[in-house]
């Protein structure tokens, strides 16, 4: 009898207390929100968040920040406890990985309904997150690489321009070496280097993404001349060594010629190295215009409890205030077609080299690659690389490296 008074009592200062609670709480929709690396932005970040929620009542927003190597651990263990962050920033083809994982919400019927929406966004790199057909990401800032060019050390060498061909840069590169200096340097991370390759016509895949195609002797050819070029120091080997730090710390010292990267290793290496202005430092693109993304976007967790609050913040961050106010404090470019416009506007009078710089993001978008719509991007990368790198610091022959990654890529394929 006393346990039974115990719970009736119990269930009535529950119910009292629930009635008793502020209307607000009741209602209050919440949303997570993960960002790659942005806490150097916390200030403005705080002030987006605010503005969002200040003019929707009873709407809550938070913000998780993660540095780039955390990130997808972080996600992993969300979606494995089934609390996904409702919307995620992410990079390159790790949205297609969490698309095919079922793990983010497909917004192609979103963007059909809002057609003057998805006309904001430049196509191309919309379209790097299609995945069989459908959209899982907006672009949120995007780069794509180029060529970065010593005007110095070019003058010594009796060199005026950039190089148009691969035969040029491999020439340049051994006209600039000597001593202390170095013709080329790269970036390898997430096929960055993907251009020196596909300027030769040598492609990873067939076109419906189930066979490798790389290994030709074309590929062994081009593989065989970077590899004698890095052994003689044309190619500085850290190109295949480093990741990001250290190649645009070695370009940053002024003795490297050339450096093939992404737009926002221009901002990196103008902090570091005082040689850095218009007089010095040229942008171009890569022969044949090739160049490989690597842009950040947002998706929506599949699990997300409020997609639709999900897609009106994912809408917001992306929209021209805010985007414009992101482009402007982190010198970069959005995706956003009239917000890029007014960036590039901006900065060709009030900083001509940037101008330059950025500038390169927006031409050729059509000659992008190193970008296949890979569910499986990390596996068939990780079956590639090793053996490409082991021929470019001599450890194996071109045609030995190439016909083991050729076996180690067909086994991805042939896991997915």
């Amino acid at each position: 009898m006393q346990r039974r008074q115990l719970l009736k009592s119990t269930a009535a200062l529950s119910a009292a207390s629930f009635l008793a609670a502020p209307a607000i709480a009741q209602g209050t929709r919440k949303i997570t929100y993960l960002t790659w690396n942005l806490v150097h932005l916390e200030g403005k970040l705080k002030g987006w968040i605010k503005g969002f929620v200040d003019a929707r009542p009873g709407v809550e927003v938070e913000w998780v920040d993660k540095k780039g190597p955390e990130l997808p651990a972080y996600y992993q263990t969300q979606l494995a406890a089934g609390t996904p962050p409702d919307i995620i920033d992410i990079q390159g083809a790790l949205g297609l990985e969490y698309a095919a994982q079922g793990a983010l919400l497909d917004l192609t019927s979103r963007l059909a309904a809002e057609a003057a929406l998805k006309d904001r966004y430049e196509p191309a790199y919309l379209a790097n997150w299609v995945y069989e057909g459908a959209n899982y990401m907006v672009p949120y800032y995007v780069s794509k690489t180029l060529l970065f060019w010593n005007k110095t050390r070019f003058k010594e060498a009796g060199l005026a321009k950039p190089p148009a061909s691969f035969d040029e840069i491999l020439s340049a590169a051994g006209k600039i070496k000597g001593a202390e200096k170095t013709g080329l340097m790269t970036l390898n991370f997430d096929w960055l280097y993907w251009p020196l390759l596909r300027m030769n016509d040598v492609e990873l895949l067939s076109p419906d993404l189930k066979k490798a195609t790389f290994n030709t002797p074309r590929a062994a050819e081009v593989v065989t001349r970077l590899a004698e070029a890095t052994k003689s120091g044309a190619i500085n080997p850290i190109s295949w060594t480093g990741r990001w730090v250290e190649p645009n710390e070695a370009f940053a010292t002024g003795n490297v010629g050339m450096l093939n990267a992404h737009a926002p290793a221009f901002f990196w290496i103008k902090g570091k190295g005082p040689w850095i202005n218009g007089d010095t430092l040229g942008a171009a693109q890569m022969p044949g215009n090739w160049a490989t993304p690597n842009s950040h976007g947002l998706g929506i967790s599949k699990g997300s409890k409020n997609p639709d609050l999900a897609w009106d913040f994912v809408k917001y961050l992306t929209d021209a205030a805010v985007a414009s106010d992101f482009a402007r404090i982190a010198n970069l470019l959005t995706g956003n077609k009239a917000v890029d416009k007014a960036q590039l506007a901006r900065l060709q009078k009030d900083d001509p080299l940037a101008f330059q710089v950025l500038s390169t993001q927006l031409e050729y978008t059509d000659r992008m690659c190193g970008n296949w719509r890979l569910g499986n991007d990390s596996r068939v990368k990780d079956a590639f690389w090793p053996e490409f790198q082991s021929a470019m610091l001599g450890r194996k022959d071109a045609k030995t490296a190439l016909a083991d990654a050729e076996r180690r890529v067909s086994r991805e394929l042939r896991r997915a």
